[in-house]
């Protein structure tokens, strides 16, 4: 391992022990979920990247995704969803604790050119349910019937 990947690995880990200690304190609805995250019996548990094939998003394994993993990667997926690194790629998966951090993002209107496409085209969110031409400032909180279907289909979440 490498001093720089250690050190990405370091800060990461400060960081998402800080968030869910805030999370903790604060009793904010995103960081406390009802998910069933399960155990950490898998063998990549504990390496910083999420390997539960019902997540999603930036969070998770690069390489080697497997449904034997599933309920299988507890501290590495809980501490990346707690950060908004990963979340649950199906939407029948969501709890109530998600649902009501979900009701409270502001997601607009749908006056923008690309509304109603199937693609969120929200600069202020990411994931695999947006677009892939570039995102245009003038489209902030502009695009809502999409983002808002992409976000409860759990392909994209708030920057």
């Amino acid at each position: 391992m490498t001093f720089r990947t250690f050190t990405k690995i370091a800060a990461v880990a400060a960081l998402s022990i800080g968030l869910q200690a805030c999370y903790a304190a604060t009793g904010n609805g995103y960081g406390q979920s009802n998910i069933n995250f399960g155990d950490d019996s898998s063998q990549w548990a504990y390496d910083y990247e999420c390997d539960d094939p019902r997540f999603s998003g930036p969070g998770m394994a690069t390489a080697g995704l497997s449904s034997a993993n599933a309920y299988r990667d507890a501290t590495d997926c809980r501490s990346a969803f707690n950060v908004g690194q990963v979340w649950l790629a199906s939407s029948q998966n969501y709890n109530s604790g998600y649902d009501s951090y979900a009701s409270s993002i502001n997601f607009g209107d749908d006056s923008s050119a690309w509304s109603y496409d199937g693609e969120c085209d929200d600069p202020r969110f990411y994931g695999p349910g947006m677009t892939t031409t570039p995102l245009l400032d003038e489209d902030r909180y502009r695009d809502a019937t999409d983002c808002r279907r992409q976000h409860e289909a759990g392909r994209i979440a708030l920057r």
